[in-house]
């Protein structure tokens, strides 16, 4: 389906372009590239309300700035629709996150325009920082940088940690505080309530709104005069605050706050602004999907709600005439619960992802033992060592892609000191269209190297439950479970509960010649494919080593003594992963089968369909297939060792 720009839109290929219409255009601009969203989202997927709620900021910063050599950056990305649709992928944005086309978030590589690739959220001070410092020593001083940061993002330790350092440079630097009291899910926190505070003073408005008009008269009168009054407004500023603001007691200048979707407004505060040296802070309050009244209502169902109808809303769900089996995050919701029910030591921890990591329903049914802590990953990991000590044990809810920023915490807080902490790696493997800032790729190769650690993967979600279980027993030690995005393989998944043996796998299918051994959710395209070789007469035996570490070494000797052709197949790092720890295990014990690792190759993955990156990265079950049949004749390929 082919969608039309509204006039001025179709005028606009380019912010050269925009710049070129008269202000009282803009406000036209933002209703167009708004209803062109619309348009696209609801035909084609994506992220949806966070882009309505800056088409205002997006416009302005456009109009006033000379991009791309003034750079910007949004964070987190899924805000950068309306910026990629208005710098040179207008014509080209209903291919959005679909395989081979734009990309669902800002990518270097993808225009000159996106100054940062930003996939995880609270990186765009640090960045922009790093840009302001680099034009001053390049001695680029009419350079603008600017940082685009949501509320949700602001609660990030990494954006406290650049503000800290940008309040002592005086570089070039602004950031933009889009203030919609949203990251996916409602936030969470003290920073929440001190900008509520801000936004919801009548007295400090008004005493803002007057001041401004004061100072532009005082400042006629010369320099002097225009320092007292900051002098005063900055005083004042705390005495209606109850406290000191937070931005200018870190040597920001601070500004608002301002109507985030006023874009004449924005436009002349930004044109202002650009003539401030010193660091910069702009308050803009925005309502998150702005304009279309079902995502300004309920902003978390419409931050991503896949199809839908722009008019009547309803937001299309496939017909079925069978039951289905359940999302591998909603098994893990429920079973949380059902465990907390029967052990009073659990407790529930997420980083901002309750809904995204069906935490939300232990939130609703216990409220006092489920936690958001907003988006602080290490924060995350360490309050859950923090209650560990304690006794309790938390399950603390991480996607595998966000678990990255809190390997320290790991390591140190929780794996040195053998708490019990159990770590749910959401999202494992390849993830589909969010593309390779969100793939989990490399859980397995970076959690196998640590002590102490138990790290597994379910096949089904029987086996989930089954692991949730035994992580919660008593003295177990930290322990990993990583499971994918998407819908699991059993509509009969309520299962009593078993307590599995620590590092022990199990066989699925004997045969003859080559064996296969699985990790996690991916053996069922194993499955898939020994189905079809048995229709050719082609028997592979099939193991699920549901251990990463410990190593199931009893079966593996089993294995290697009778199969010298084996083939490791797991949604995960190639270059480290359980296909190198069972080659390890080989050398260690002097094995020397025909070896033939299948899993994320050792390069970046796009964006695309989870099918369809199996595919390509050669482990669906069609690929699985081929190379037992090419290993079962002898032939030599590219991933085999020998």
């Amino acid at each position: 389906m082919q969608v039309e720009a509204g006039p001025l839109l179709q005028q606009i290929n380019y912010p050269s372009d925009l710049r070129k219409l008269k202000p009282s255009d803009l406000e036209e601009v933002c209703r167009e590239l708004r209803q062109f969203i619309v348009d696209i989202v609801s035909v084609n997927g994506g992220h949806f309300a966070a882009s309505l709620g800056v088409v205002e900021l997006t416009v302005a910063l456009h109009y006033v700035l000379n991009t791309p050599y003034d750079q910007v950056i949004f964070d987190v990305g899924h805000q950068a629709y309306g910026h990629k649709i208005l710098t040179g992928r207008k014509e080209t944005f209903h291919t959005n996150r679909i395989l081979g086309g734009v990309s669902g978030f800002p990518k270097r590589s993808e225009s000159e325009y996106d100054a940062f690739g930003v996939g995880h959220s609270s990186t765009s001070i640090s960045a922009a920082l790093g840009m302001a410092v680099a034009s001053e020593y390049k001695g680029e001083k009419d350079r603008q940088h600017v940082a685009v940061i949501g509320d949700g993002a602001l609660t990030g330790g990494m954006a406290f940690e650049a503000l800290n350092h940008a309040g002592i440079e005086k570089s070039n630097l602004l950031v933009i505080l889009n203030d919609n009291c949203m990251s996916i899910d409602p936030n969470v926190g003290a920073m929440k309530e001190y900008l509520t505070s801000i936004t919801t003073s009548r007295s400090y408005n008004k005493f803002r709104d007057d001041l401004i008009a004061v100072l532009a008269k005082i400042s006629k009168n010369g320099p002097d005069a225009y320092g007292w009054a900051k002098k005063l407004e900055q005083s004042i500023k705390g005495t209606l605050l109850k406290n000191a603001n937070l931005f200018e007691s870190l040597n920001f200048r601070y500004f608002g706050p301002v109507d985030g979707h006023d874009v004449a407004k924005l436009a002349k505060t930004i044109e202002d602004l650009k003539h401030i040296p010193g660091p910069k802070l702009l308050h803009a309050v925005t309502v998150k999907g702005k304009g279309y009244a079902l995502a300004e209502k309920d902003q978390t169902t419409w931050h991503a709600p896949g199809l839908f109808d722009k008019i009547t809303g309803e937001i299309k769900k496939a017909v079925l005439d069978k039951p289905q089996p359940p999302k591998y995050q909603d098994v893990f919701g429920h079973t949380l619960v059902e465990l907390a029910e029967a052990n009073d030591k659990i407790m529930g921890i997420t980083p901002a992802m309750p809904s995204g990591s069906s935490l939300n329903i232990m939130m609703k049914a216990m409220p006092d033992r489920a936690f958001d802590v907003g988006i602080a990953e290490q924060h995350a990991v360490t309050f859950s060592a923090g209650l560990a000590t304690q006794g309790l044990i938390p399950f603390c809810n991480i996607y595998s892609s966000f678990m990255q920023r809190a390997y320290d915490q790991v390591i140190h807080d929780v794996a040195l000191q053998k708490l019990n902490v159990v770590f749910c790696l959401d999202r494992a493997g390849v993830v589909g269209a969010d593309g390779p800032t969100h793939h989990g790729a490399y859980d397995i190769v970076y959690m196998r190297c640590i002590p102490n650690l138990i790290v597994s993967a379910p096949m089904n979600e029987e086996e989930l439950r089954n692991l949730m279980y035994t992580a919660q027993m008593p003295d177990t030690g930290p322990f990993v479970i990583r499971y994918p995005r998407g819908n699991g393989v059993m509509v009969d998944w309520k299962r009593p509960f078993v307590k599995l043996e620590i590092g022990k796998g199990r066989k699925l299918h004997d045969g003859e010649e080559v064996a296969i051994l699985s990790f996690g959710a991916i053996g069922n395209e194993v499955v898939k494919a020994v189905q079809t070789l048995h229709e050719e007469g082609i028997y592979p035996a099939h193991y699920d080593l549901r251990f990463a570490k410990p190593l199931d070494e009893g079966l593996l000797h089993k294995v290697f003594k009778k199969f010298n052709k084996v083939i490791t197949v797991e949604d995960g790092s190639i270059m480290g992963g359980v296909g190198s720890a069972v080659l390890e295990f080989m050398a260690d014990h002097g094995y020397g089968a025909k070896l033939v690792r299948l899993g994320i190759p050792d390069e970046i993955v796009e964006h695309g369909e989870q099918a369809e990156l199996w595919r390509i990265c050669g482990y669906d079950a069609l690929s699985i297939a081929t190379q037992v049949k090419k290993l079962a004749a002898g032939i030599k390929t590219d991933t085999m060792v020998s």
